[in-house]
């Protein structure tokens, strides 16, 4: 009978007056804030990465991408001239403004070189460039005088007479151009460009027409 009059137990309360469910609660929330921040954190680094890639892609696509410089004969006027279709013989005092433009983040300094007139392939004088160099996305325009002379014609008297008659003397310039390419004052990349043109002397106007350029 005795055993019949025992009461069942009961848990006693916690002593700090919190259940252990409540415990478990603030221990899951405090993990899920610090996963919420962790991937907070990630999502920010794979941002800035991305942000980086760009830039750097971006950089290599454009400041960093080395274009050849241009270099033509931009315009051309005579100091003296003389012809004689009869002869037939010509001599010219050319003087030529050529131009080196250069489309780079960075200045091109190229070499002394020579530009070389031609009469169908042949020779007929021939002038000095000067070393220099093209700014930043700029263009450097220099003059240059050459004498223009017939006297290596001498195979082709025919040609030149049927031509200096026309009233159009075709002539031909080239030269090659060799320098390098200076980007953030750390790289420097070599580049090399031709000179190729095409002018119309006008004999009767005593003046250089059609320039063209390749």
């Amino acid at each position: 009978m005795a055993e019949k009059d025992q009461q069942p137990g009961y848990p006693l309360a916690p002593v700090n007056g919190y259940s252990r469910s409540d415990e478990e609660a603030a221990t899951a929330q405090s993990d899920n804030l610090r996963r919420q921040k962790r991937k907070k954190c990630c999502l920010y680094i794979i941002a800035f990465v991305i942000f980086q890639t760009g830039i750097i892609v971006l950089i290599s696509m454009t400041i960093m991408k080395v274009k050849n410089p241009k270099f033509r004969v931009g315009s051309a006027t005579f100091d003296s001239f003389t012809v004689q279709p009869s002869a037939p013989s010509f001599s010219f005092g050319l003087n030529a403004q050529l131009s080196v433009k250069n489309t780079n983040f960075g200045p091109y300094k190229y070499d002394a070189t020579t530009i070389y007139f031609y009469y169908k392939d042949v020779q007929i004088g021939s002038a000095v460039v000067p070393n220099s160099k093209a700014g930043f996305r700029s263009t450097k325009n220099l003059n240059v005088q050459a004498a223009l002379t017939s006297t290596s014609l001498s195979n082709i008297n025919s040609d030149l007479s049927s031509d200096l008659n026309s009233g159009t003397l075709s002539l031909t310039g080239k030269s090659t151009l060799n320098g390098k390419v200076e980007l953030m004052f750390i790289l420097k990349k070599k580049k090399s460009v031709d000179l190729s043109c095409t002018l119309d002397v006008n004999i009767s106007g005593r003046d250089v027409q059609n320039i063209n350029c390749n």
